[in-house]
Formats: structure tokens, sequence, C-alpha cells
């Protein structure tokens, strides 16, 4: 299994716009996709900045293909998460997981 992540950040005023969106627009999506395991959102306030941290996990490249296109590795920020989204990683990492406890 591969995890895959990526941040954004955003003004905390709009921080509850982009939640939404990931768990409206984006699980719906990824729920679509072959090889889709699950998905984390991780949320960090620091004053009046929030940064996400999206961890999704697929049983391997091709599935994340699925999602992400032949470059895998560049982040996906539909334009409705631009709006809201100050600045972002606009390549994600990939790591194996060696352990996943549910």
């Amino acid at each position: 299994m591969i995890a895959r992540t990526w941040r954004g950040w955003t003004k905390a005023a709009e921080a509850d716009d982009y939640q939404r969106h990931y768990a409206t627009v984006v699980a719906t999506e990824l729920r679509g996709i072959g090889g889709f395991r699950g998905a984390r959102l991780l949320r960090h306030q620091d004053g009046d900045e929030v940064r996400f941290t999206s961890i999704t996990f697929f049983t391997d490249v091709d599935a994340i293909r699925a999602f992400a296109g032949d470059d895998y590795e560049f982040a996906v920020v539909a334009e409705d998460a631009r709006k809201v989204l100050t600045r972002w990683d606009d390549r994600v990492t990939l790591d194996e997981v060696a352990i996943f406890v549910t």
C-alpha cells in the first residue's frame, strides 16, 4: 500500500470551506477510484492560518495514476480549492506503508 501526502494552507476564516470541499468533492472522487483504500485530512491551526495535511492510501501506483494522472507526484488541487487556499505543495510525497492499523 502507498500513502500519498500533501499539504495546503488557508486563512483560519476559510478553513471550514476547504474542509467541506474535501469532505464532499474530494472524498466522492476518491471513493470512485479502484485501489483507493482510505484518506485522512489533518487540520492544524497556527494563529490566523490553518495547515491541512491530506494522506490518501492506494494499493499501488496505478491506482494513484487513476486519481492524479501520469505525473502522479503532481498535486491535484481543484479550482474550488485554489479559491480558499493561500498556498499548497505543488508536489506530493509517496511512502510505502509499513504498518497500517485500523
